[in-house]
């Protein structure tokens, strides 16, 4: 696989940490040139020094929220690159609590990052991609964009957009040699989650935890496989769809799987308490 990658240029927005950092370490291992896009500048300056011995690493410290930003990175990544291959939407926003407890600004600002942007930033490539004779956008969606998830609503709303966002602007370039694809995992062994462990939905770590790095492993095989989502894991995948058919099966599991999440957050905290998980 990694002969696929060797000097075509990816963009990756959130790549700075977690699985952002983790892909952008597989695709430099590839031998890619990398375009690393998140709004911590110093965070970004630490994984580009981290990979510049191996590729050839340019930062650009931006919200992707900004659409005039946007615009300049394509062509910034052109001007370093000559060309762009792939786009990876990995930024992503989550302010947890009901609906009601949310602030408006924050709704906002998970709609402008997890949605908006990545239709803007997905719109702006078509077209770096086609001049470049093809090449990928993978979306960095999530199980909660498969099936309702009560305490995650808008976080949920914006994933179950991007997914079908995916699909419909699949069906739109098909035949164009531009691929489309979401990988939708469930609870990553991140800061994303890790960080919010108190707050994030007992329902959520009921199902099995992913590491950045697997993660990282699908979005590449996505940028070349023929397949348009990935779950993970497949089982959850099967879970969400299930759930998401037939509402009332999902809400009759719902307690039993809060049950075991409860189970698996006391079981990580006292770890982290120990030392054991960072």
């Amino acid at each position: 696989m990694n002969s696929d990658f060797k000097d075509k240029t990816i963009i990756i927005t959130g790549g700075s940490a977690g699985v952002g950092a983790a892909t952008a370490r597989r695709f430099a291992a590839a031998g890619a040139n990398l375009v690393l896009v998140a709004r911590n500048r110093k965070n970004l300056e630490i994984i580009a020094d981290e990979l510049r011995p191996t590729t050839r690493v340019e930062t650009v410290t931006m919200d992707v929220s900004d659409t005039e930003a946007c615009a300049n990175l394509f062509k910034k990544a052109e001007f370093e690159f000559e060309a762009v291959h792939a786009l990876v939407n990995n930024a992503g926003f989550h302010a947890r609590g009901s609906v009601e407890s949310v602030s408006v600004a924050d709704l906002s600002m998970m709609i402008d990052v997890n949605l908006k942007a990545p239709l803007i930033l997905s719109r702006l490539a078509i077209p770096y991609l086609k001049k470049s004779g093809g090449g990928a956008i993978i979306n960095v969606a999530s199980l909660a964009g498969r099936t309702p998830v009560p305490g995650a609503a808008t976080y949920s709303a914006t994933k179950f957009g991007l997914r079908a966002f995916t699909m419909s602007l699949g069906e739109e370039l098909r035949g164009s040699n531009i691929k489309l694809a979401a990988v939708s995992p469930g609870p990553i062994d991140t800061g994303f989650i890790m960080s919010d462990i108190d707050i994030v939905t007992d329902l959520t770590f009921s199902q099995p935890i992913c590491t950045a790095d697997e993660v990282a492993v699908e979005i590449m095989k996505l940028c070349i496989n023929n397949k348009t989502e990935r779950s993970m894991p497949p089982i959850s995948g099967l879970l969400t769809t299930i759930s998401y058919l037939f509402p009332v099966l999902g809400r009759a599991l719902r307690p039993v799987l809060e049950r075991k999440g409860r189970r698996v957050k006391r079981k990580l905290k006292a770890q982290m308490r120990a030392g054991e998980v960072e």
